[in-house]
């Protein structure tokens, strides 16, 4: 005999479903979940401004270390990105009209991607002027 799950006594949650998942479906549904925010139009913005992160590393001869801090920014904003439109789904679900709370907590997930936007912008800072300084030959 199977649990009440299995056998229609009460509806299956999504603890149920997710206790049947592999490890291979997870990261599945994960590359779902990117796919769906890589829609959004500020996750374009980032992808973009990665790109250009990138290629400024490479024609900075960025050392090592600020090429990883590159990356771990880019890695933070997608991150935050995705949840910020995640948030905004949940957020449309439980809230369909306009809402003072509903409007609260979208401002705040999109206040946290400004937040690290910021904080990307600093570390650009501490990873393209020492590099662009040298190139230069003024350090």
């Amino acid at each position: 005999m199977g649990d009440a799950a299995t056998e229609g006594l009460r509806p299956r949650t999504g603890q149920d479903m997710k206790s049947g998942n592999s490890l291979f479906k997870s990261f599945g549904y994960a590359a779902q979940g990117v796919k769906s925010a890589s829609g959004e139009r500020n996750f374009k913005v980032d992808c973009v401004a990665a790109v250009l992160a990138f290629a400024l590393c490479a024609l900075l001869q960025v050392p090592l270390w600020g090429w990883a801090a590159v990356a771990v920014c880019i890695g933070v904003q997608l991150a935050m990105e995705t949840m910020n439109t995640a948030l905004e789904a949940v957020v449309d679900l439980a809230s369909p009209g306009l809402h003072p709370l509903a409007k609260r907590a979208k401002d705040c997930a999109a206040g946290a991607a400004l937040i690290t936007a910021c904080a990307s912008i600093v570390v650009a800072g501490i990873v393209y002027v020492p590099a662009l300084l040298k190139l230069a030959g003024v350090s």
